[in-house]
């Protein structure tokens, strides 16, 4: 696996911080999962900024501080109670997951295991359950050779590979590639042909269709 399209730097040190809400959060760690060179850039961040904490001279706390900080505890014990559901057993226990940790486990198992909803011409989604509701994720499966309708974006999205791949312009995504797009991207991504591109899609704000059909649909689809 070549993987050529990495996270950027501002979306690691905010995982490493702990700052990103959950669907980036869940979009990051799958590709981390997947791409050493990422890891290893996340460990260097993490251990500079240790370095940095250690060389910090401490500063007088308010008494505030710790009522907000156990009332922030409380929030994200409640949010963490919200679990994904656990894997089940794979249909070839002998064969690699196509999905990888963690969102093996929000979407409850591997491929073989899921079930998909359509979309219409031959694409389907499984929108993710997420405890943060500031950031909404879906696994896609765009049929092989298929565009994605035009569109464009009213805030950021995040979109990695899982299998398969897909062109955007003249840049090919294919397994743990990420594509991070923005308000200034409109895109028509095409699956490459031979094979169906599963990919998971994580986004704050709904997708802006070029097509008015689209448009019409985009609240029955949830999209």
């Amino acid at each position: 696996m070549n993987i050529r399209h990495h996270v950027s730097d501002e979306l690691l040190m905010g995982y490493a911080s702990g700052t990103l809400e959950e669907g980036w959060r869940l979009a990051v760690a799958t590709h981390l999962a997947l791409c050493p060179n990422c890891r290893a850039r996340l460990n260097l961040m993490e251990n500079t900024a240790g370095e940095l904490l250690e060389n910090i001279s401490p500063l007088p706390v308010e008494t505030s501080s710790f009522d907000r900080l156990k009332e922030r505890i409380r929030t994200e014990v409640i949010a963490a109670s919200v679990s994904p559901r656990q894997p089940t057993s794979f249909a070839k226990v002998d064969s690699p997951p196509i999905i990888p940790e963690p969102l093996r486990s929000y979407l409850g198992g591997d491929l073989t295991e899921l079930k998909w909803k359509s979309l219409g011409r031959g694409a389907y989604h499984i929108p993710i359950k997420l405890a943060d509701r500031s950031t909404t994720a879906r696994l896609l499966r765009i049929p092989a050779g298929k565009p994605v309708p035009e569109h464009s974006h009213g805030g950021r999205e995040l979109t990695l590979v899982l299998s398969g791949s897909f062109n955007d312009g003249e840049l090919v995504f294919a397994r743990g590639d990420l594509e991070e797009a923005d308000a200034s991207v409109q895109h028509q991504p095409l699956a490459t042909p031979g094979q169906d591109c599963i990919c998971l899609a994580v986004t704050d704000a709904p997708l802006r269709f070029r097509s008015w059909i689209m448009r019409l649909l985009q609240p029955v689809l949830g999209i």
